[in-house]
């Protein structure tokens, strides 16, 4: 595996320069992530297809793009890779053409040959998705021995429109897009982990309808949901990343994190990026600055990093809430995951809506998890 990472900020050409810095003409993947605004207005990724003519080009817009350990906002980050023993393969969908998120997802899963496939890599639109059926949609079309990872294209805190890279290069709404790797020498493990502390009394689920939550213990949720925030719920629903809500669907499994991406004030409901089941139970969650930093450190301890000399690649997607309590110490969750996988690993990613990962290496069944640090860690032996 050989890697090159550039950067594109305030409309000044790739840094480095493509034309005297590019050694991998036939790299198979250029992973692209970038602010909304500049994929919009920017004309360098027609550059990086024109010096990667063989690439896939995989990406989407972002609430903040990780380059090596630093983050930064309305910039363009680009990681060119080279596989020397392993075969990629692109497929997409636009998720109008289905009825459902479910369907996107299962229909997206099947255009993949499954044999010698190894890992799929999984990008989608932010917002005109339901990522738990999403997620479970591909999942059902997968062997249990292959597993998924990814995660929702990100707006900032503005939540008004989120982009997706297609396969002709161009960013896009409503579309999910997806990479195989095929081939038994790439070796890929995953770590996600979150580090909120739960508080208060739980509740419970008593009206909702997939991703959209009415009532908790009978009173409307957004009502209810306020009387939490004080006020902070002038500020909806950016605010609402600060105080997730922790969900339990059944006794003795692990808990996933929901975060708010619309209200709506008519009915007093609460969109969030995945299922609430009604008769679940939830619990507010808050920030705690050295948990979630540490919680960077598990994620990246998870995927039992290689301790060999060769370049290995780590893609970090880390949720919006977890940047806008960190703020100026983001990079510290950077810094983490860079320490546990070592100097010779390439770090990439971005600030999403969502993570798509696996609980852990014991528990493989795949979840959309939010305001957690997820990882997909590659190496090619």
């Amino acid at each position: 595996m050989k890697i090159q990472q550039y950067i594109w900020q305030n409309n000044k050409d790739w840094f480095p320069s493509l034309n005297e810095n590019n050694s991998l003409e036939k790299a198979q993947i250029v992973f692209i992530f970038g602010g909304r605004e500049a994929l919009e207005n920017n004309n360098g990724i027609a550059s990086l297809k024109e010096n990667f003519p063989h690439a896939t080009l995989i990406g989407c817009s972002t609430a903040g793009e990780i380059y090596k350990t630093n983050v930064y906002d309305q910039s363009i980050v680009a990681t060119a890779i080279f596989l020397e023993k392993t075969q990629v393969v692109h497929h997409s969908v636009n998720i109008g053409e289905f009825g459902d998120s479910y369907e996107a997802g299962l229909k997206l899963i099947q255009k993949f040959d499954k044999e010698q496939l190894k890992h799929i890599f999984v990008l989608s639109d932010g917002l005109q998705v339901n990522g738990s059926e999403l997620v479970a949609g591909m999942s059902n079309a997968l062997p249990e021995h292959i597993h998924l990872t990814g995660g929702l294209a990100g707006d900032g805190a503005n939540f008004k429109k989120t982009l997706v890279i297609n396969q002709d290069g161009h960013p896009q709404e409503d579309i999910v897009v997806a990479i195989g790797f095929y081939g038994n020498n790439l070796e890929v493990s995953f770590g996600s982990f979150g580090g909120w502390d739960s508080f208060g009394i739980e509740r419970l689920i008593t009206k909702s309808k997939d991703n959209v939550l009415y009532e908790l213990d009978n009173m409307p949720a957004l009502e209810l949901y306020k009387s939490f925030l004080g006020e902070k719920s002038k500020d909806l629903p950016v605010s609402a990343l600060l105080f997730p809500l922790s969900l339990r669907t059944e006794v003795g499994q692990p808990p996933v994190v929901r975060t708010i991406l619309a209200i709506n004030e008519e009915d007093q409901s609460m969109t969030f990026a995945g299922n609430l089941p009604q008769g679940s139970s939830v619990r507010l969650m808050k920030a705690n600055m050295d948990r979630l930093i540490e919680g960077a450190t598990i994620a990246a301890q998870c995927c039992n990093p290689s301790k060999a000399e060769d370049e290995s690649l780590a893609l970090l997607i880390s949720c919006v809430g977890r940047k806008l309590v960190l703020k100026q110490l983001v990079e510290e969750e950077i810094d983490a995951v860079q320490e546990v996988l070592g100097q010779n690993t390439q770090i990439t990613g971005f600030y999403s809506y969502g993570e798509i990962c696996p609980f852990s290496s014991e528990l493989l069944s795949c979840e959309l998890h939010n305001q957690t640090m997820t990882i997909t860690y590659f190496t090619e032996k």
